[in-house]
């Protein structure tokens, strides 16, 4: 999901974000909404049969609204599916992809899965 970093960072401008997401989880320096959406999207792509509608309503607390939820929940469910689908046919990246800031390590990786 190389592109999807690089992405946020030609969005943000930001080279280090992508990895403070990445390695710092909860800790990275975002916004409470947004800290509440990414806790709601980790949910729905790692286990989405165990979200409740607590987890909706955390949402709602940090002010986003109905139409704001399901953009949320569509977007995260229509990106799941398609890296889905491209990591299941093997699909590799054009190379104006690479972006060495998000590209991890194996020992990274292996660390962040433990």
């Amino acid at each position: 999901m190389v592109h999807h970093g690089a992405g946020l960072r030609t969005l943000t401008g930001s080279h280090a974000l992508g990895r403070s997401l990445i390695f710092e989880g909860d800790g990275a320096s975002v916004s409470a909404d947004d800290r509440a959406m990414l806790r709601y999207v980790r949910m729905l792509t790692r286990s989405p049969a165990e979200v409740e509608r607590a987890d909706v309503d955390a949402l709602r607390d940090v002010g986003f609204g109905d139409a704001a939820i399901l953009d949320i929940c569509q977007v995260t469910a229509y990106y799941n599916y398609v890296n889905r689908l491209a990591d299941g046919l093997g699909v590799e990246l054009e190379p104006y992809w690479e972006d060495a800031d998000m590209v991890l390590k194996r020992d990274e990786f292996e660390a962040l899965h433990r």
